[in-house]
């Protein structure tokens, strides 16, 4: 009678534990419903036209989630997946529909400082143009001035994880230099520089340089002197110890560098482009920022983002690859 019992209650549970879960998945699609529920009948407070594109973009998220959920209940793998990022699309989904409220709707939040999503997704589609341009712009004074620092900071790391006497001549002048933000070299670089573009190339180079050549040389420094008793005993050369050994065993390091010079390299970026360059997401802020178009702003500031995060994705993705032993240590 007993076992009967336990056995009726596992299942209960188990049952139980199934709706909850379902439950979880339903609830990020409810609250797109009720976003636009509430869109569509609340009247608006803040005086300006209306587009579209927000409940468009609803309606595709209520589509796209809809096929999803679907297609999970055949394939386990999307299953799981959806059942972990369904309580966060949730929360995403509602802190979105409040901020619609508490600007179009309520008017809680003044104009122009304080636009609803409606309007930021306007100035998205229609300046997508200028906007895409100076996306390009910035990826190109990025990627110039992120690999230049980067290779000069793996060189430096190198050379004074490797060599004392490089480490004696090197080490000062990364004392020297490295603490000083990369922006308060602005001045001399607009005047050391032919170009602001240049200007901003080395100051980008600059604030990379430092992360990477520090986490690089305490990367080789730090390998174990084991790994290279073995090497020489079986005949290697200094080149080898160097390029076969010390780095592949420092790369976990290396990696974490380059991870903290892509957050400074982009930070310097925006700042670099609001004072010296003349196109250029920073640009674009600045500009819109003059207009008192803070719907552009704020546009400009949802690609800064995902450009930042897809390119620090990119970083983790290369490294999971190339360190697979270290996969899922440090997740992004």
């Amino acid at each position: 009678m007993s076992l009967e019992n336990g056995k009726s209650t596992s299942v209960l549970t188990r049952v139980m534990t199934q709706r909850r879960f379902q439950a979880t998945l339903i609830l990020p699609l409810i609250i797109l419903l009720i976003d636009l529920v509430i869109h569509l009948n609340l009247p608006n407070k803040q005086s300006f036209t209306t587009t579209r594109y927000y409940p468009a973009l609803l309606e595709i998220l209520i589509i796209i989630y809809s096929a999803i959920l679907i297609f999970s209940t055949k394939v386990r793998r999307l299953y799981e997946r959806l059942l972990e990022k369904a309580p966060l699309l949730m929360a995403v989904f509602m802190l979105v529909e409040i901020w619609d409220v508490v600007t179009l709707k309520l008017k809680l939040l003044p104009l122009p400082y304080f636009p609803g999503p409606d309007k930021v997704l306007n100035a998205l589609f229609t300046d997508w143009s200028l906007l895409g341009l100076s996306t390009l712009y910035s990826l190109r004074l990025l990627f110039t001035g992120y690999i230049i620092g980067a290779l000069i900071g793996l060189v430096a790391g190198i050379l004074m994880g490797w060599s004392k006497k490089w480490n004696y001549w090197i080490t000062p002048l990364l004392k020297v230099i490295g603490p000083v933000p990369a922006i308060a070299w602005i001045p001399i670089a607009l005047v050391v520089f032919p170009t602001s573009f240049w200007a901003s190339v080395f100051i980008i180079a600059i604030a990379v340089w430092f992360p990477v050549a520090v986490m690089t040389s305490s990367g080789i420094a730090n390998v174990q002197n084991a790994y290279f008793e073995v090497a020489k005993t079986l005949g290697a050369t200094q080149k080898y110890l160097i390029f076969k050994v010390a780095i592949p065993a420092a790369s976990p390091t290396i990696f974490i560098g380059l991870f903290m010079g892509m957050g400074s390299s982009f930070l310097t970026l925006i700042v670099a482009e609001m004072l010296g360059v003349k196109a250029g997401l920073g640009w674009y802020l600045t500009w819109a920022q003059g207009w008192a178009d803070y719907s552009k702003v704020y546009a400009s500031l949802i690609v800064v983002s995902v450009i930042f995060s897809s390119l620090i994705t990119l970083i983790f993705t290369i490294k999971d690859r190339v360190l697979i032993w270290q996969r899922g240590l440090i997740k992004w």
